[in-house]
């Protein structure tokens, strides 16, 4: 069956006229091939178990969860979210209709993690346009921002437990703008049909279950909830516990004024003045107007290689994008694949890598709409030559490595600003602070990703956030949903790229990414994770590419992490012989291993999907 564009009752395909059903079936070949034999079974959890040293039983990185399909995939990291999306799917909606329905879905079974309170940024794909565009609905700064918003009566930065539960840390949310745009340009349905599932959801009419992560959460964030979020999260004090059912009726009645009176309902009239009534209340500056005037951006995302992989990742201002491409340029040309994926040298060349590329990130990176940067200098060959060259195998070096000049490699001169080398404020200030243990726990979890795909080719890669867990803690009242800290992204000292100015979108680390290989979509990736989001997707990119993993063991495949601070974060299973040889090369490690990211991929292989859900979280991916 196939959907009417303007959402009605569906066709058969056999009412199709000659033309239609020609087209159909030319654009359902991308993914027949050899399919027709796979169905649409799933692969048994044993079949794709990835080997694991030094804590292959830890709990916190479970075997992924995996399926293979012909008509579609959905991967997300809750099941009713992903049984939602799976459901459009097979009732004739497309990929971007199906990630829609998973977004509302996914507000109501995590809303610690994403929501319409915040916003994100998605890739689309589109087969029948054999196009791929980036829809970023990051949320901005209001008008009344101010670039010393963050700091104290003394000129110093407010400690950030403090920052990302003020009025100030919330940006224009951007979220719902982006279901309507995506849908009203890509989809097949209307918004009013793909909520349905979701008010469904919060009301209680399907019961939603408190998972062990969930109550987890509630658990650590209950301090910074208003009386609104306590009332839903604590009621009568007491957090909400495994098992329990969660019930939201206000944000089940905010998504009913959505689905009859459109985004409007959103972005003015009440929800908009409780929205902006509530912020300011806790001290920021947004209004209504604020509201009123938000919209998204329809871009083209940033290009890298490696090998025969052509990656495509968000563009500013997430550094995803040039981050990604510039780690896997430094690594592509040491040939890693002689030391193994587990060896000391692999791993040593990781973590030099990810220095040199965060301390330019932390440099020269802010919002391209205000900001001048020098993409290409970032990538040009030489110049990233000059910066691989730093990297010594007999020796940890680079753990305070300054930015490099990419402006000598950029055609032309800036236009907007002078090379951040150049600023008042030196970069060893601004780029190699060590890494407060707050700040830490900020980079860790957090946000969600999901992905999806159709029979037809199209595919959706989508990060979405509130920011910190619960975000600013701030429930709109009467209205159910929370409010984004991620305001809390730009730099709380003025002087760089990332200071905040009215409008601007902080900088982010959020990496949706969709791989192509031979000029076909070959893999969907993204995780959260605040900034080990990069490293994260930039080492399941190098496990598939550089040592041929399958797709369950290039995400089950412990990861490491570092920026610009000499400690480094590690997971359970990278072997302890290792960490030891590292550590006599001069790499710092932190005491105890934990978990990162939660990606989400699909893969395109042999006419049919793969999909694939992390095991660090109880990811979900069922295939049609």
């Amino acid at each position: 069956m196939t959907a009417n564009e303007d959402g009605g009752e569906d066709r058969h395909e056999d009412q199709l006229t000659v033309d239609e059903r020609t087209a159909t079936t030319y654009r359902r070949t991308f993914l027949k091939g050899s399919a027709a034999a796979l169905g649409a079974s799933a692969i048994p959890v044993s079949a794709v178990r990835a080997s694991t040293e030094d804590g292959n039983n830890d709990e916190r990185r479970r075997t992924p969860d995996t399926a293979r399909s012909s008509e579609g995939m959905v991967s997300t990291v809750h099941p009713q979210a992903t049984a939602v999306g799976v459901d459009v799917l097979q009732n004739g909606g497309n990929a971007i209709d199906a990630a829609v329905a998973v977004q509302f879905a996914l507000n109501v079974t995590q809303p610690h993690g994403s929501g319409i309170g915040g916003g994100g940024f998605m890739l689309v794909y589109v087969a029948e346009e054999d196009e791929l565009y980036a829809i970023d609905n990051r949320e901005r700064a209001p008008l009344g921002a101010t670039a010393d918003m963050f700091l104290d009566d003394q000129g110093e930065p407010i400690p950030f437990e403090k920052r990302i539960t003020l009025g100030e840390a919330v940006g224009v949310p951007g979220t719902l703008r982006a279901c309507d745009v995506v849908l009203k340009r890509f989809g097949t349905q209307e918004l009013s049909k793909l909520i349905t599932p979701g008010i469904e959801l919060a009301s209680g009419a399907c019961p939603v279950t408190v998972d062990e992560h969930l109550a987890s959460v509630i658990q650590e964030e209950q301090s910074k909830f208003n009386d609104a979020a306590r009332s839903v999260f604590t009621p009568g004090g007491t957090p909400l516990k495994a098992g329990e059912t969660l019930v939201q009726e206000d944000l089940a009645e905010t998504f009913r004024q959505i689905k009859n009176k459109g985004i409007g309902a959103f972005y003015g009239g009440e929800i908009a003045s409780a929205t902006a009534g509530v912020v300011q209340k806790h001290g920021g500056s947004m209004t209504e107007k604020d509201l009123a005037r938000y919209n998204v951006t329809i871009d083209h995302p940033d290009v890298g290689e490696y090998g025969d992989l052509t990656v495509r990742t968000q563009s500013l201002p997430s550094s995803g994008g040039l981050t990604i491409a510039q780690i896997l340029q430094l690594l592509e040309k040491l040939d890693l694949r002689q030391y193994g994926r587990r060896s000391p040298e692999t791993y040593h060349a990781l973590i030099e890598a990810f220095h040199l590329a965060y301390a330019d990130r932390g440099e020269y990176m802010g919002d391209k709409a205000l900001v001048d940067v020098p993409w290409q200098g970032l990538l040009d060959e030489e110049y990233v030559d000059q910066r691989r060259s730093l990297i010594n195998f007999e020796s940890a070096d680079l753990a305070e490595v300054k930015p490099g000049n990419p402006w000598d490699h950029q055609p032309g001169q800036p236009y907007r600003i002078v090379a951040q080398n150049e600023s008042n404020t030196a970069p060893s200030e601004r780029t190699n602070q060590k890494r407060a243990a707050s700040s830490l726990q900020s980079d860790l979890g957090q946000t969600t990703h999901f992905t999806t795909a159709d029979s037809e080719g199209n595919l959706v890669s989508w990060t979405s956030t509130i920011e910190q867990f619960f975000g600013t803690g701030i429930m709109v009242p009467d209205h159910g949903f929370m409010l984004n800290n991620e305001l809390t992204d730009f730099d709380a000292k003025p002087g760089g790229p990332n200071e905040v100015e009215p409008t601007k979108r902080p900088l982010s680390s959020t990496s949706p990414t969709i791989v192509f290989k031979d000029g076909a979509p070959f893999m969907t990736v993204g995780s959260p994770g605040g900034k080990t989001i990069i490293t994260t997707v930039a080492q399941i990119i190098l496990n598939v590419a550089e040592f041929g993993m399958s797709p369950a063991e290039a995400i089950a495949e412990p990861r490491l992490y570092d920026d610009v601070d000499p400690e480094v974060i590690w997971e359970p299973g990278l072997p302890s012989e290792a960490r030891q040889q590292l550590q006599a090369l001069g790499h710092e490690f932190a005491d105890e291993p934990m978990p990162l990211g939660n990606a989400q991929a699909i893969f395109a292989q042999d006419g049919a999907y793969l999909g694939v859900a992390d095991g660090r979280r109880d990811g979900s991916v069922v295939g049609l």
